[in-house]
């Protein structure tokens, strides 16, 4: 079986933590260069060029794109051919921290939601983790996400009789909600079914695919384009302060749920949607 390295786990995420804060992904600023030359309106265009300015001054000068470095989400899938001797985690952890400290990036965490006291290096870092058979591989995506996007997300257990437009209303509510507080375009993650914590999950995971991608699922595929439709008809626009380009696009999980349920999970991201991964 392959073992895997502990210490180059801690080094992984510790680069994968500044770059993904420093390096906008090339097709997501293909995708706001796109926004700014459909942009109808004057303030929303001016906005964008910013944004675009801002992303590519970051990358070119190695500073954060954002004051806000966010909570590190980490994404492990660990293979089953693969041994592990010691405390991933921790090794995760580790790498958050030298990761926090060593990019000067902004440490976010505290260590009680009521206490509200910083834990000084932006640990903990939340981890979810799957197994995947046969892989002799480990892989580590690196998500850090802003309060201000995710402070705007909900979860909500709809009933069945909503349907596909109870769903369509809760999405396009909790756009109009959120404003201008999540930094617009948004990149919008909807999860539908499985259970109250499995739908937030769904939404998060969506967050992650390939911007460009479509859902393989017709139905899922077919409520991506029309939420997309419908969120850019909001006027919402860049920043919240009006436009025609309020999302760069809409990503739909789903999964099977149980016959009297109908959980819809919302989690929004700005718009440079920082994320990485490595596969050791």
């Amino acid at each position: 079986m392959k073992e895997i390295d502990l210490e180059a786990v801690s080094k992984e995420v510790e680069r994968l933590c500044i770059e993904a804060n420093y390096f906008i992904d090339e097709k997501i600023l293909d995708k706001i260069k796109e926004a700014y030359k459909s942009e109808k309106s004057p303030i929303g265009k001016n906005i964008l060029e910013q944004i675009i300015e801002n992303d590519e001054t970051a990358s070119c000068e190695m500073v954060p794109m954002c004051q806000d470095t966010g909570l590190v989400v980490i994404f492990l899938e660990v293979g089953t051919e693969v041994r592990i001797n010691g405390d991933i985690y921790e090794a995760i952890q580790i790498g958050v921290k030298n990761g926090y400290e060593n990019g000067y990036l902004r440490k976010s965490m505290v260590k009680h939601p009521l206490d509200r006291i910083n834990t000084n290096d932006n640990t903990p870092a939340i981890i979810h983790t799957k197994l995947i058979a046969g892989s002799d591989k480990v892989k580590i995506t690196v998500a850090p996400k802003g309060g201000g996007s995710e402070n705007m997300s909900l979860v909500k257990m709809l009933k069945p009789s909503d349907g596909i437009e109870g769903v369509k209303k809760l999405v396009i509510d909790t756009v109009l909600n959120a404003g201008g507080n999540p930094c617009p375009p948004i990149i919008v993650g909807v999860g539908i079914g499985g259970s109250f914590e499995k739908a937030a999950l769904l939404a998060k995971e969506a967050l992650l695919r390939d911007i460009d991608d479509k859902s393989d699922d017709l139905t899922d595929r077919k409520l991506e384009e029309e939420l997309l439709e419908l969120i850019n008809k909001t006027g919402v626009g860049p920043m919240g302060l009006g436009g025609t380009n309020t999302a760069l696009a809409v990503k739909v999980n789903s999964y099977p749920c149980h016959i009297a349920s109908l959980p819809v999970a919302v989690n929004i991201n700005c718009h440079s949607a920082r994320h990485k991964e490595v596969i050791l």
